[in-house]
Formats: structure tokens, sequence, C-alpha cells
């Protein structure tokens, strides 16, 4: 199974063909094709590729599939005794991406 290593959002994921996977939001719509440029490792059938710190050649691709926003976390702050209290909520957004290939 052919598996690599991108970095999107400040984070690293592992992907196989077919996997869908959540990155932070990244412009488009449900449909559009998207490229992940920054492949840190190709490996699977094979030699293991790893970059230093990019493979130049290699590149994801893959379809969104969604547009979404992450169930609603609450930020509580509390200092007892001095009547402080701070409620916050938060969603964060993402992108569902389906992987299609990996080349390179």
């Amino acid at each position: 199974m052919r598996y690599a290593v991108v970095r999107s959002g400040g984070k690293q994921l592992r992907v196989t063909p077919g996997q869908a996977v959540r990155v932070e939001k990244l412009a488009g719509g449900v449909g559009d094709a998207v490229a992940f440029d920054e492949v840190l490792l190709v490996g699977g059938e094979g030699k293991t590729r790893v970059g230093t710190p990019l493979l130049g050649d290699a590149r994801v691709t893959g379809t969104i599939t969604a547009q979404a926003r992450a169930p609603k976390i609450i930020v509580f702050k509390m200092k007892r005794r001095k009547n402080y209290r701070r409620k916050q909520g938060h969603r964060q957004a993402y992108t569902e991406v389906r992987v299609e290939a990996i080349e390179g």
C-alpha cells in the first residue's frame, strides 16, 4: 500500500489513496481538486523516500468532499474567590479531502 506524509495547515498527515482526511480550512468548494505540494515522505511498494525537508518531485492530489465546522468546544476561565468567570465557545473550520493519487 502506497502512502505519503504531507504538511497542511501546520500539521503533518499520513495519507493513502482513497482515504478521507480532515485538514485546516482550504479555499475552494465541494468537488474542487486540491493538491498538496509539501510532501515530506513517500513509502509503500519498493523504497521509502524521505525529503530534506521536502520531496521536490512528489505531489498528492485529492478532491474536496466537505467544507464544515467541528463540534463546539467550551473555553471556561475562572479564578476562585475573585468573581472572575469567562465562558467562550469555539468551532474550528475544516475541509474534508478524499485523497485520489500519490505522484512521484
